[in-house]
């Protein structure tokens, strides 16, 4: 019950330490959804290890509605997370996430759909996840990693990078799919088509 207590005191002093806008550490613990999330979580979390999944599910989705960040009771969280504003936040239940990490408003550590048991990213130690991320499948982040805004993240990244961006991916090739274009357009219509697409 100690380390319980010290735990807290811990995650609320880092919100004090890392967001200028805190003023004190009673305005962490009264005033910031983040900080009322994990404490639903390690209590969630605590019901889920002894294999109390209903409680402990009921508990998450009492911190859902509450904060509007949901963290499933069996994700494994380190120390020192900080969630900075947090609507719309999801952490997926086999993500595990390691010490003084941040996480921002709608990001995700979700799944792809297609992987069975392990099914959510690690994240390593000191990781910073930008505002509307998506972290998708079981894949690794390393120490001291930032991903930006927006990101969509499907592979393991290395230790001490910098994420950015969407990965895109082509299936036809570019000539296919004009030819195709072209092929089925009305013969009228193929001068416009072409003039629109070459301005």
């Amino acid at each position: 019950m100690r380390n319980f207590f010290r735990s807290l005191y811990e995650d609320a002093q880092n919100i004090c330490d890392k967001d200028p806008a805190c003023r004190n550490i009673l305005e962490a613990i009264l005033l910031y959804p983040g900080f009322h999330a994990i404490v639903f979580h390690r209590i969630a979390h605590f019901f889920y290890k002894r294999n109390l999944f209903f409680i402990a599910r009921l508990i998450s989705q009492i911190a859902r509605h509450i904060t509007g960040i949901e963290i499933h009771p069996g994700a494994k969280i380190g120390k020192r997370l900080f969630i900075d504003h947090g609507m719309g936040i999801v952490i997926g239940e086999t993500a595990t996430i390691g010490n003084d990490c941040t996480m921002y408003h709608n990001s995700t550590l979700g799944g792809t759909g297609k992987d069975k048991n392990k099914r959510h990213p690690d994240l390593g130690n000191n990781v910073m996840v930008g505002a509307g991320s998506k972290i998708l499948g079981p894949i690794k982040i390393g120490n001291n990693v930032k991903i930006g805004a927006n990101s969509v993240v499907l592979k393991d990244v290395p230790e001490n990078s910098t994420i950015v961006g969407i990965p895109r991916t082509f299936n036809i090739d570019l000539k296919i799919s004009i030819y195709i274009e072209i092929f089925f357009i009305p013969k009228g219509q193929l001068c416009a088509f072409l003039f629109k697409n070459m301005i």
